[in-house]
């Protein structure tokens, strides 16, 4: 029986219905083993959130740490509010380090211990940063006041919009800041270390002069053009791009890239700006209709489309690395309602199958060297249990979406060649989303003499549907006759799911330890049963099983010899 998904929202339940299920249906898989059709990038390892200073308790350090163990010293994370003033206090859309401030005679004085903290957090735990560079000092901005703002789940999203996003009333102070940051970071951390980062300059620029850009985009190139200068001043090596705009960017991105490549730069007098990288957001449309909820797949996916297209259109840009610097269903992660009661459940979790697998497609695609899509995601520290925000882990409890993840994570670097009769193409999923049939897909995988099948049961539609009646047929595979050690990885109602795991206890507002103890079990990426064996003959092999309607499945099978 599937169990609801639900949020808290103003101290109401609100609950998704469900409906009958119908009987299930065939869905015919094959996957070729000896068919290597090149890498599986691994570009799901970044991760990102709007409150900083969450990285340095304990529910962040642990999910940090979680992150850490999927891909050591190869994991990123992304924050903003790095460079606002305030104490370190965390809250919705905010965060702080004090890292400047002013004298009474307005010499700069530099305080790089809340910062230290936040990124030891997770470099400790084998996570790297993406260092976004802002937002704007008290003591920098041309708006000094009102500085913090005061927003909450809620309240009317335009009340962030405060001296934090304006620009410097000084461009020289703020290319010097951003020097000594990275100084800083070099001494503290070692170059070779430092080399390894990302650095860019702000957050969705392109939503200006009334979003986190306060500025006109002349002003932001220039912002850009400081910083940057600052931090190949103090690490020529640095690696540095941009712009992290809010979608494709349009007009604002083109003319960020006419001028990188082919401009002025405001702080050196020399043609173009450096650019390691370049980067944009990605996010889908849900809707709350009829009655529950219903995904935006298809704008998520036709806004990296588009991204990729334009970058397409830059001989100069060929080979890049691109990071999706923000890619989730929807836009706000603190807010709360009922269009975004997907969260909790196995609706985040098989979309992010899905997408993630359209990502690796429209990579290959545009021929763009992918190499990160941030999801931005990351925890709420001491709030309500499952209160409907979209994060990895509520209360030191991982989600089903955080399941998918560690599902990567078991998977090899080589993709092969893998077919399913119930994958929706892309190019319908681009026109219409998944709105007509489910879409039951596939991604498979090498690595030596182990071999992974990532397959999902996806449709925007948060509704119960009949299984998936799913076959396997893998051919090709090495070692042509043998039995072969088989362990299945689900993420359902009843396996990998501490949120299903909660509703059976009866929503404890404050779980027990021993209750605890239950859904931190609940929370692991669980298999569906004992491991088995299947016997290959000839290089061939047959699996079959049900997977219920936005359910994931990971069948590993062999070993890496």
């Amino acid at each position: 029986m599937r169990l609801p998904h639900r949020i808290l929202l103003l101290g109401l339940a609100t609950l998704t219905p469900t409906f009958g299920a119908d009987e299930s249906f065939p869905v015919a898989v094959t996957v070729d083993a000896g068919d290597i059709s090149g890498p599986l990038r691994d570009f799901w390892r970044y991760y990102g959130g709007d409150e900083p200073n969450y990285a340095t308790m304990k529910d962040g350090q642990k999910l940090l740490g979680q992150l850490g163990e999927l891909a050591p010293g190869r994991s990123f994370i992304r924050l903003h509010n790095l460079l606002n003033t305030g104490d370190g206090t965390p809250a919705f859309k905010w965060g702080s380090t004090n890292a400047y401030t002013e004298d009474a005679d307005g010499n700069p004085v530099y305080d790089w211990t809340g910062i230290d903290r936040i990124f030891d957090s997770g470099l400790e735990r084998g996570v790297r940063p993406l260092v976004e560079i802002g937002f704007m000092p008290q003591a920098l901005s041309s708006q000094p006041e009102p500085y913090r703002h005061e927003w909450r789940p809620g309240f009317d999203y335009s009340l962030i919009y405060t001296g934090w996003r304006m620009p410097p009333t000084d461009y020289a102070k703020w290319e010097e800041l951003v020097y000594q940051w990275t100084k800083h970071c070099v001494e503290r951390y070692g170059r070779a270390e430092v080399e390894t980062w990302w650095w860019q300059v702000w957050n969705e620029a392109n939503n200006q002069p009334n979003g986190y850009w306060g500025g006109t985009i002349e002003e932001f190139l220039k912002l850009n053009d400081y910083a940057i200068a600052g931090v190949r001043r103090a690490l020529p090596t640095a690696r540095v791009g941009g712009p992290h705009t809010a979608g494709s960017g349009g007009a604002f991105m083109e003319a960020f890239l006419d001028h990188a490549l082919h401009g002025t730069n405001y702080a050196t007098g020399e043609t173009g700006t450096p650019l390691d990288f370049v980067a944009f957001h990605a996010k889908g449309s849900p809707r709350f209709v009829d009655d529950h909820v219903r995904m935006g797949i298809a704008n998520q996916l036709r806004t990296i489309d588009r991204a990729f297209t334009t970058f397409g259109d830059y001989p100069e840009l060929a080979g890049i690395p691109v990071i999706i610097g923000e890619s989730d269903p929807e836009g706000c992660a603190a807010c709360q309602g009922p269009q975004l009661a997907y969260r909790n459940g196995t609706m985040y979790s098989s979309y992010t199958a899905a997408s993630f697998a359209r990502k690796h497609d429209l990579a290959d695609i545009h021929a763009t060297n992918l190499e990160g899509a941030v999801t931005w995601a990351f925890t709420f520290e001491n709030q309500p249990y499952f209160a409907g925000f979209r994060q990895l882990a509520s209360n030191g409890l991982a989600l089903p979406v955080l399941n998918v993840f560690r599902m990567f994570a078991h998977m090899g670097p080589e993709r092969i060649a893998a077919k399913s009769d119930h994958q929706v193409p892309l190019d319908a999923i681009l026109a219409d989303g998944v709105r007509a049939d489910p879409d039951v897909g596939v991604l498979a995988s090498r690595n030596g003499h182990q071999i992974a099948v990532l397959v999902w049961h996806y449709h925007d539609d948060d509704m119960t549907g009949p299984e998936a009646d799913v076959t396997i047929n893998l051919t090709d595979l090495p070692l042509a006759t043998r039995a072969w050690p088989v362990t299945h990885y689900r993420i359902d109602q009843d396996h990998s799911n501490a949120y299903a795991a909660w509703l059976r206890m009866g929503s404890p507002l404050a779980p027990t330890k021993e209750q605890y103890d239950a859904l931190e079990a609940a929370s692991a990426l669980t298999p569906l049963g004992p491991a088995t064996a299947v016997t290959v003959t000839d290089g061939a092999a047959t699996l079959n099983f049900p997977l219920p309607r936005q359910g994931v499945s990971l069948i590993v099978i062999g070993e890496n010899l």
